[in-house]
C-alpha cells in the first residue's frame, strides 16, 4: 500500500490533507518537549506540516525552525523560519539545541529511510544537543481495530481498514470534522526498543531514556 489520501484541500507526497492538519490542536506534546528541553532553547522541526506542534512550542518561548516538503503546509506556520525540503537530504550546515521528529517517522517501513532520518537529526546537534524522537507504541501495535480510534480538538479518527504482515500494518484512517471528511493509508512497521536502539547507534545515536510511561517518546544524544 502506497500512501495515499483524499478530502478536500490539497494532499502531500505522503496523502497527508493539508486542511486536516490545519485544523488539529497539539496534545500532549508540547508538555512532554518541554520537560527534556530547556525553555528558549533553538528546535529544528523534522515534518513540522502546517505547524500543530510549531505554534504550540513558539508560544512556550522556543525558537522553531519548521522543515517539511510541502509548501502548502508550510504556509500555515506563523513565528518560525521555515525551510521547504525533505528531510532525510536536509543539511542546514547549523546545528541545535534540539532536533524534533514527531508523527512516527521513525515507524516508516524501510531501514534506508530510517538510516536518512536518524543521520539529518545526528547532522543537526551539537555534542551536547538533544534528539526527540516519536514511535508507535509497540505494545499497542498489532491491537489496531475497525472503528472509532480517538478525537484531536473537534477532529474524529476512525480505523477505516487494517491488515497486518509480519512486522509492517497497513491501515487507512478516516478523519471527520463538521461536513468535511479525509482519508489517509499508511504503512508503519514495528519498531521495538532494541531495534530502536540498534538503529540509534548506527546513526551515531545513544538512546539515554525514555520521556514517557508508554515509551512513545524518545530522548537520544549523540553516540560520541
Amino acid at each position: 500500500m502506497q500512501p495515499t489520501g483524499s478530502g478536500p484541500g490539497a494532499q502531500t507526497k505522503d496523502g497527508c490533507s493539508v486542511e486536516l492538519y490545519r485544523r488539529m490542536p497539539a496534545m500532549a506534546e508540547p508538555e512532554i518537549i518541554a520537560a527534556a528541553v530547556p525553555a528558549g532553547s533553538t528546535i529544528l522541526e523534522l515534518g513540522s506540516g502546517a505547524g500543530r506542534l510549531t505554534h504550540a512550542l513558539i508560544a512556550l518561548g522556543y525558537r522553531v525552525t519548521a522543515v517539511d516538503n510541502s509548501a502548502e503546509m508550510l504556509s500555515h506556520v506563523r513565528g518560525a523560519q521555515t525551510v521547504l525540503s525533505d528531510i532525510e537530504t536536509l543539511d542546514l550546515r547549523a546545528t541545535f539545541d534540539a532536533v524534533l521528529m514527531a508523527s512516527c517517522l521513525i515507524n516508516l517501513p524501510t531501514a534506508d529511510t530510517r538510516k536518512a532520518l536518524l543521520s539529518a537529526c545526528w547532522r543537526h546537534i551539537g555534542a551536547a544537543g538533544a534528539v526527540l524522537i516519536e514511535r508507535r507504541d509497540p505494545t499497542t501495535f498489532g491491537t489496531m481495530k475497525v472503528g472509532l480510534h480517538g478525537e484531536i480538538g473537534d477532529v474524529r479518527c476512525f480505523v477505516e481498514s487494517v491488515h497486518y504482515d509480519g512486522r509492517l500494518a497497513h491501515g487507512t484512517l478516516r478523519y471527520e470534522a463538521s461536513d468535511d471528511v479525509w482519508t489517509h493509508s499508511f504503512v508503519h512497521e514495528l519498531m521495538e526498543d532494541r531495534q530502536i536502539e540498534s538503529e540509534l547507534r548506527q546513526a551515531g545515536l545513544r538512546l539515554v531514556r525514555w520521556l514517557n510511561s508508554q515509551k512513545t517518546w524518545i530522548l537520544a544524544k549523540r553516540a560520541t
